[in-house]
């Protein structure tokens, strides 16, 4: 009986449809964030999807830092990139990050550390709006490492971020 109920349990597993372990929610808000592309993981389609309230979630990060675009010290928080591509099961490939206006950067998977860049949502303790560089800013810690201040790292700083797509 029970090598009858474990060749039953096998083609059950054999035919049945592939599951995806990584799912994640569906946005209940706006979408800030669509991800694409060579993903694991997704929630609307073949995309993750993300609202404010997903991303806010998740493993934040805080830093302070100088960059080209603002005025002295600032505060930043968000998401690393690192553990966004990780709950979608990204491990290489390149990153094209869009922004509202379709302007796009390429940021390469291995170039990515455990703490930078981040989704930055925050900034001095507020939301960023568009006008702000807002809802979401591809930002470095440039004044902690002399290698985020390059051209290379700058171009990569992307903001008002909407869309990454994942291509391998």
């Amino acid at each position: 009986m029970r090598n009858l109920f474990m060749t039953v349990a096998a083609i059950v597993l054999l035919f049945a449809p592939p599951g995806r372990a990584n799912d994640i929610p569906a946005p209940q808000d706006e979408v800030v964030l669509t991800v694409s592309g060579d993903i694991d993981a997704t929630n609307v389609g073949d995309t993750a999807q993300f609202d404010m309230a997903m991303l806010q979630e998740m493993t934040a990060v805080t830093f302070e830092t100088t960059t080209l675009w603002t005025e002295g010290t600032r505060t930043f928080v968000g998401v690393p990139m690192s553990h966004l591509l990780d709950l979608l099961g990204v491990k290489d490939g390149i990153i094209l990050a869009s922004a509202i206006n379709d302007y796009t950067v390429e940021i390469p998977v291995d170039s990515i550390t455990d703490t930078a860049p981040i989704l930055a949502y925050s900034l001095d303790g507020k939301q960023m709006a568009r006008r702000e560089k807002g809802p979401l800013w591809v930002i470095y810690p440039y004044d902690s490492d002399a290698s985020f201040r390059s051209e290379l790292v700058y171009s990569r700083s992307i903001w008002q971020l909407t869309r990454l797509e994942v291509v391998r």
